[in-house]
């Protein structure tokens, strides 16, 4: 067993949020975080980060596709919102302080990229984000558990973006250069969303289970 089995995990006040709500239809509509790369699902990729936090749960209102994951699954308490949906649902669902939420359609967040965001915290902060490019960055991110209540209410009566959310509550934005600094051609924040985006980044179409074979005639 090494140290930190022994030791528990390094930030038990997290819980690790994959969000899957989206439904692929620029890929035929395939559960994204089964895509592909470099031999292993984007999904197994992402989970890897939950050996630093102290939960890890799947927000998926289609569970069935991860079902061999068995993992704790949790669906959009608000729905039709899409990715802010989706985090609400991973607020409502954690039971720790904070929760870092990843897109399931990621697959390249590093350990390195999540504790830039992690060391970032403070009392005086809600959600860190990083900013790339001029935009938010709200899918690789971490946010306070208590915002649930007051974002579920936004939910309720609009349709907010994320970045609209980001902008009430006391966000910190770090920097594009905070995460060059730890990965310096920015594939943290690469998602795989269509077509052109599996030649890119070498990723892969889920295999397909073969049918039942026919019995004799």
């Amino acid at each position: 067993m090494s140290e930190r089995e022994r030791s528990g995990p390094e930030y038990p006040e997290v819980t690790l949020a994959v969000i899957a709500g989206g439904k692929g239809e620029r890929l035929g509509g395939v559960a994204k975080g089964l895509l592909e790369v470099e031999g292993r699902t984007v999904l197994e990729r992402v989970l890897e980060l939950g050996r630093l936090c102290g939960d890890v749960l799947l927000v998926a209102n289609e569970p069935g596709p991860y079902a061999r994951f068995h993992l704790r699954t949790v669906e959009d308490v608000v729905r039709g919102r899409g990715a802010p949906g989706g985090v609400h649902a991973a607020l409502v669902g954690a039971g720790t302080e904070w929760v870092l939420a990843v897109a399931c359609d990621m697959p390249f967040v590093s350990e390195a990229a999540v504790r830039v965001l992690l060391e970032a915290r403070g009392p005086e902060v809600d959600a860190v984000c990083f900013t790339v490019g001029g935009r938010v960055e709200p899918l690789l991110a971490l946010y306070r558990r208590t915002l649930a209540d007051e974002w579920g209410e936004a939910l309720r009566t609009e349709e907010p973006s994320l970045r609209s959310l980001l902008a009430r509550c006391r966000t910190k934005l770090l920097a594009e250069e905070s995460l060059k600094a730890v990965d310096a051609e920015l594939r943290a924040v690469v998602s795989v969303n269509t077509p052109e985006d599996l030649v890119r980044h070498q990723a892969t179409l889920p295999k397909l289970p073969s049918p039942p074979g026919r019995g004799p005639g």
